[in-house]
């Protein structure tokens, strides 16, 4: 059975990233080598994996095609704010979207489904947030605070010990949270 997965903001390819957000690699080639093995470890062939945007930041589209074929699963793509290669390579993805609402089947939720919102930046206020529906995001490298009393958090690789985390993994996060519905359902 396929799982879900969800990440962001490998930017692939991208040299300076390792010194803005104090990557622990002495080189783009180990940087990219690593989140590869990382995302391979705990993908497999037949898994969903949703990128939330910033794939790869290089003008090098052959190496980012080298690296989608060699990631696997079907692969998504939340269109971040530095995805020219990731674009020039569309057709690896199984769809490209600026924004996504996904559903997904989980017998622990109300109706039987989780709504997740995808998208690359992170938003105080989002459909349905009221009932219970997540917002994962990427974008902020792990600086921007998280809220305790939202359902919502970054997926990216800088705040995960550069892993993809798994829609088990995400659901065990938010029920970290201490957010309740709010009373006002009409609001």
């Amino acid at each position: 059975m396929s799982k879900i997965f969800f990440t962001s903001d490998h930017h692939f390819g991208h040299t300076n990233i390792i010194k803005f957000c104090e990557r622990p690699f002495e080189n783009i080639e180990e940087m990219n080598e690593t989140l590869i093995t990382r995302w391979n470890e705990k993908i497999k062939p037949e898994d969903e994996v949703y990128h939330i945007g910033d794939f790869a930041m290089t003008k090098d589209n052959e190496l980012v095609a080298d690296i989608l074929d060699r990631l696997n699963g079907t692969k998504y793509l939340i269109v971040g704010n530095h995805e020219g290669p990731a674009l020039n390579n569309r057709k690896k993805f199984k769809w490209v979207k600026d924004y996504h609402e996904l559903k997904v089947k989980d017998s622990d939720c109300k109706n039987g489904v989780q709504r997740i919102i995808l998208f690359h930046y992170a938003m105080r206020v989002w459909r349905s947030d009221n009932r219970g529906t997540w917002h994962l995001y990427g974008h902020s490298h792990g600086n921007l605070p998280d809220l305790e009393d939202r359902l919502a958090f970054d997926v990216g690789v800088d705040c995960h010990d550069f892993y993809p985390l798994s829609y088990e993994e995400v659901k065990a996060i938010m029920k970290t949270k201490k957010w309740k519905p709010y009373e006002n359902e009409g609001r």
